[in-house]
């Protein structure tokens, strides 16, 4: 049987197959980094970080998308 990683995004029990950073996550989601921001464990990732901010099954992840208008 296969690990997988059993965390919480955006308030949804989700399932996935490690190992998985922020960057990959967001690839996974068809998501482009420059118009989120992702909050890991109440702690804000910073966009730099993305690619090395490996997950573990126990995560609370919040991604929010920017959205812009005038």
């Amino acid at each position: 049987m296969r690990d997988t990683l059993e965390l919480t995004l955006n308030g949804e029990s989700q399932t996935l197959e490690p190992p998985l950073s922020v960057a990959g996550l967001l690839g996974r989601l068809g998501i482009e980094s420059r118009k989120v921001a992702v909050e890991r464990n109440l702690e804000i990732v910073p966009r730099s970080l993305y690619a090395e901010t490996w997950l573990a099954t126990g995560d609370q992840l919040e991604i929010v998308h920017f959205i812009g208008g005038g």
